[in-house]
């Protein structure tokens, strides 16, 4: 069985430096990107000579929605493999037939990549509605009324501001009650949690691989409900997304498939299967565990009035509050450590994940302390 501690060794990145920005950017092992370059190389020096290469791509592709599929526990053609969280977010946001005066809910924690795509939208004349948090928690009772004419709400699983989780199979409930749409963005979840769609119920879930899976940028992939794919109609439209690319009247592939357009690469799903395989061989189990005790460890050296992540903290990221974060966060990276700024809530934050350390935690606290 693999440990957090030969994970750890295997990663470049992590050898020179105290690397706590896994929420933005997690750094690959070698066999991660190994996988991905040795598929590049037999994909342009072999396949050409002696196998087809848009077969060879596409059997890629099929283990790699496979694998998602097992990961996250969902059928193989209910993934679609995108570029990032925020690819899969805007292909939903083009596919649904929007009319004038149709509602879309968002939270005022979300990303960019889930607000942008809405924004735009808005100038069509969608109405979108935002539902005001407090300290990274979400009220059922003000969900309940911001969805209750709603076509489509998104949400995080994991807010990538204050680390806290929204109850998803909670507010995806009072959501199909009212009739509405769900979307949730859980880039934060896959690497440091277990994650069962079957469990949120939710319509459609993207996420990434880039961050604490230690995956390759470009592996993103997206869930799709079967039966709600059915009702969707991509705008961009390639030999992927379609049953018969040369057929006079074309159908959209069944499933989330019809999400996938044309000749991307593969290499960063194939390294992605890799980068599933190292997470699930080390346990998911353990990997939250320790994760949740680094954490912990942070949280409890950082004063109250510093503090905004819960004290109790519910995933890796945990944000501080410092007088002047862009300054703090250069004055971090001088000393060896990686951490990132954040807009709002104007802050720092850390991003503890299972291959740091307990002593790489202390002298960043040590660190902090001339904040306080």
């Amino acid at each position: 069985m693999l440990t957090p501690a030969e994970l750890r060794a295997d990663i470049p990145a992590l050898q020179e430096t105290t690397y706590l920005n896994y929420g933005a950017h997690g750094p690959s092992p070698k066999y991660v990107v190994d996988a991905g370059t040795d598929f590049l190389r037999d994909h342009e020096y072999d396949a050409p000579a002696v196998a087809d290469p848009y077969e060879t791509a596409f059997d890629e592709f099929e283990q790699t929605r496979d694998a998602v599929a097992s990961f996250i526990d969902a059928k193989p053609d209910e993934i679609a493999l995108t570029e990032s969280t925020t690819a899969g977010i805007n292909a939903i946001a083009g596919a649904i037939d929007w009319q004038p005066g149709d509602v879309v809910v968002r939270t005022d924690l979300e990303h960019p990549a889930g607000i942008l795509p809405w924004q735009r939208l808005e100038n069509e004349g969608v109405d979108v509605r935002t539902i005001e948090t407090s300290e990274g928690y979400i009220d059922r009772d003000a969900f309940t009324d911001a969805v209750a004419d709603a076509r489509l709400v998104t949400f995080s699983a994991i807010t990538w501001t204050h680390g806290t989780r929204f109850p998803v199979s909670e507010l995806v409930e009072i959501a199909h009650d009212a009739g509405t749409l769900t979307l949730v963005d859980a880039v934060q979840v896959p690497g440091q949690t277990p994650m069962s769609v079957a469990d949120w119920g939710a319509d459609i879930v993207a996420a990434a691989g880039h961050k604490w899976l230690l995956g390759l940028w470009g592996s993103g992939f997206l869930y799709v409900d079967h039966d709600v794919a059915s009702d969707l109609k991509p705008r961009t439209v390639g030999y992927r997304s379609v049953e018969t690319p040369t057929a006079a009247s074309p159908v959209f592939a069944a499933g989330a498939r019809r999400f996938e357009v044309g000749s991307a690469n593969p290499a960063p799903h194939v390294a992605l299967r890799e980068a599933l395989h190292t997470c699930s061989e080390i346990g998911l189990g353990r990997i939250e565990q320790r994760i949740q005790e680094l954490a912990a460890r942070l949280a409890s050296g950082i004063p109250d009035d510093r503090l905004l992540s819960p004290r109790e903290p519910e995933s890796g990221l945990v944000t501080i509050n410092v007088d002047t974060p862009a300054e703090t966060i250069d004055r971090l990276r001088n000393g060896g450590f990686v951490l990132r700024e954040l807009p709002s809530p104007n802050a720092i934050r850390a991003s503890v994940h299972a291959v740091n350390t307990p002593t790489e935690v202390d002298a960043l606290l040590d660190a902090l302390q001339d904040e306080w």
